[in-house]
């Protein structure tokens, strides 16, 4: 175990490294800069000398290599567009809010889409299985932006049930301080596609496990079904189910620009746009290395979680030949 982990930090190391050199070439091979949407307002001499206060007149091996010797100290450098605070400073803030965005979609979509999948595996090939499927199906297809559109039409301007959106700025709360109705709306569009996903998944992989030899055995030896599943079904279908878990986990806690954008949450999706259209260097590279460095974690938890779940997955080459 710890002779895997090693050798996926260094993987994750060099994969960090190549996505830091593909994403500095790219920024810099886009023509233009983070100063040419101020052309009008600054002269050529400010332009020069706000270039040479962030390094931007050097040599672009030179600008990597001071940015990778500042970012291995934790030090990201300062946003253009907002230089009285630090690339951390601003990220903390705005994906604090992400988090919350994402951890409250990751326990409504896997919580309904796991008992959704369930519930149709069990009653396979029914009236609520062809209902289940069409719905994930539907939860897959329709963009997630078409979808709080839709929620905001119906909840919001028709009938003035929920917020438009702000996440928490409204005050008006169903359990005290600890859940706003401002997040309803935006978990909610945000969850449809994970939890569809999700669904289909659970749905599959009952129904592949529950149609096994020693399932049919332990059914005719007079096993219930509710033993059934829980001693035999569940633990053999949960390797699948942990990886639609693991590739969902980083999309959601990292946000999603069409929902951050539409309900008003200024979380780290919705500034990473703002970030890419203002060509703010610093900001871009510490997002993408973090969302780099959230993938390989999250895929290295994901096979850690395999050999917890099925002994029989080892990591060492000895044991498996």
């Amino acid at each position: 175990m710890l002779l895997f982990l090693c050798r996926r930090l260094l993987s994750l190391a060099f994969v960090l490294l190549g996505v830091s050199i593909l994403v500095f070439w790219l920024m810099h091979s886009v023509p233009g800069g983070p100063f040419d949407t101020q052309q009008g307002q600054l002269t050529a001499a400010t332009r020069a000398n706000l270039e040479a206060k962030y390094g931007l007149d050097e040599p672009v091996w030179q600008q990597y290599l001071n940015y990778m010797s500042h970012a291995l100290r934790f030090d990201f450098g300062i946003p253009y567009q907002q230089p009285q605070t630090t690339v951390a400073a601003l990220i903390g803030r705005t994906w604090l809010v992400t988090l919350q965005v994402g951890l409250l979609t990751i326990v409504v979509a896997f919580s309904i889409g796991i008992c959704a999948g369930l519930y149709a595996a069990y009653h396979q090939n029914s009236w609520i299985d062809h209902l289940v499927t069409f719905c994930a199906t539907l939860g897959v297809t329709v963009p997630n932006f078409v979808i709080g559109m839709w929620l905001i039409l119906c909840f919001a301007v028709a009938r003035s049930w929920l917020p438009l959106g702000g996440w928490g700025t409204s005050g008006a709360c169903l359990f005290g301080r600890y859940f706003c109705t401002d997040w309803i709306l935006p978990v909610v569009a945000y969850a449809l596609a994970p939890m569809a996903i999700i669904a289909r998944y659970t749905r599959a992989s009952i129904v592949d496990v529950a149609g096994e030899d020693f399932i049919r055995t332990a059914r005719a030896k007079g096993l219930s079904e509710v033993a059934l599943m829980r001693r035999h079904v569940l633990p053999n279908a949960q390797i699948p189910m942990v990886t639609a878990l693991g590739t969902e986990i980083p999309n959601l806690i990292t946000g999603s620009i069409f929902i951050e954008t539409m309900f008003r949450i200024n979380g780290l999706g919705k500034y990473f746009v703002t970030s890419a259209l203002n060509r703010d260097y610093p900001m871009i590279m510490a997002t993408f290395l973090l969302i780099a460095l959230l993938w390989g974690v999250t895929y290295m938890l994901t096979d850690v979680a395999y050999t917890v779940l099925d002994p029989r997955i080892q990591f060492s080459r000895r044991s498996r030949g």
